[in-house]
């Protein structure tokens, strides 16, 4: 498996292997049941840090495209049927609207309360058809 990053994309890292490796399963390039290189050993022959592949393995898994394994390690999974793939896909958008939500709220100063009160005035706002 060869991945690149580029590190003078405005892209993260981690999103560039989660893309790269994304496309070579879409691609039929990685099959179901292919073995993934380790976490250690690919942010090892990249150059970055294991929490950045471990976070791109980690969005890989969130939607569906490769399940962990513990020690047996990280495998390409079986296709889903294109109803479960949406879904796979809608959750970890949300996933990741979360994680981004999470850290900008910590980085503020925001406890988690005063965020969780946020969303949900966000939803109400949805809801009745009002907008930001």
């Amino acid at each position: 498996m060869i991945l690149r990053v580029d590190p003078a994309s405005p892209v993260p890292p981690y999103e560039q292997i989660r893309s790269q490796v994304r496309a070579m399963v879409d691609a039929g390039v990685l099959a179901p049941g292919s073995r993934l290189p380790s976490i250690r050993q690919l942010a090892g022959d990249l150059g970055l840090a294991g929490g950045t592949v471990a976070r791109a393995y980690r969005e890989l898994e969130l939607e569906g495209t490769v399940a962990t394994r513990g020690r047996h390690g990280t495998v390409v999974s079986a296709p889903r049927s294109p109803r479960a793939e949406g879904a796979a896909k809608r959750d970890a958008r949300v996933a990741r609207a979360a994680s981004e939500l999470a850290a900008a709220a910590h980085q503020s100063g925001t406890d988690l309360d005063a965020a969780l009160a946020a969303v949900r005035a966000a939803f109400a706002r949805i809801a009745t058809g009002e907008t930001a």
